[in-house]
């Protein structure tokens, strides 16, 4: 698909990965509405994509886990903007590192709030329009988390496998309309992550990814814009990636 002129909506898109793909579509030309709750943030990524080529760009001051402002913003949308024509759920986070019994129930809340309800949340409320239309793409982030738990990660991790099977009960429901669904799920991938994990701690947070290279926020949005380029046909269902010392989200090799 040609993206020039397309309509592509990003959430979470003030930083990390989301910045990164909302960048990477301006590249090609897209037209980009962002989304986040930083709006300070997105003011900065929405300058950033104007520089890389984007032809225009509205952004949206949005909190995902509340359904109202979602679907108020989607049904609001200047005319110009309402025909959505790539979705990127891309708003999710982490929080704390607790064995599910000493877990903060406000931390587990935030997770699943924000990971599976808003990408319900969102999901809902742009797709009947892409069905009606007879187009349009859903690219939803996933993480190999959700394919293997790992310890004090039980929440988060269930999170993520929700957002798989939540993505593939999307592609048999869309199935006949030429609508597709894609689910990317990289593993390590440096960004704020693990900053936001563990709420501004740099020094845990960089042990993270000691002695390993890690995947980046662009070589995500690098696959996403590629899924997204795919003939009309084709549907890629899921891409698993990961850093080369990283087997699955239990496994890696650390240099040093």
């Amino acid at each position: 698909m040609d993206l020039k002129g397309k309509i592509v909506f990003v959430t979470g898109a003030s930083a990390g990965i989301g910045r990164a793909t909302a960048v990477a579509f301006a590249a090609e030309g897209a037209r980009l509405l962002l989304a986040a709750r930083r709006a300070g943030k997105l003011a900065e990524v929405a300058s950033a994509c104007l520089q890389r080529g984007a032809p225009a760009v509205h952004s949206i001051d949005l909190d995902v886990r509340d359904h109202r402002a979602v679907q108020n913003s989607v049904d609001t949308l200047p005319e110009e903007w309402a025909a959505i024509d790539v979705l990127v759920n891309n708003a999710g986070l982490s929080r704390g590192l607790d064995k599910l019994y000493m877990g903060r129930i406000e931390d587990w809340e935030e997770m699943i709030d924000t990971n599976v309800k808003g990408l319900l949340y969102v999901t809902r409320a742009v797709v009947p329009g892409m069905v009606v239309r007879g187009r349009g793409h859903i690219v939803s982030l996933g993480s190999t988390a959700g394919e293997l738990a790992y310890p004090g990660g039980a929440v988060y991790c269930g999170s993520k496998a929700a957002e798989r099977l939540i993505n593939d009960g999307l592609r048999q429901d869309v199935l006949g309309t030429p609508v597709r669904v894609t689910s990317v799920d990289p593993g390590m991938v440096e960004t704020d992550f693990s900053l936001v994990r563990f709420r501004g701690d740099h020094e845990r947070a960089e042990k993270v990814y000691k002695g390993v290279k890690p995947l980046t926020a662009d070589d995500v949005a690098e696959v996403i814009v590629w899924v997204t380029q795919r003939p009309d046909h084709v549907n890629i269902a899921r891409v698993s990636m990961t850093t080369i010392h990283q087997a699955n989200s239990i496994m890696f090799h650390r240099e040093g």
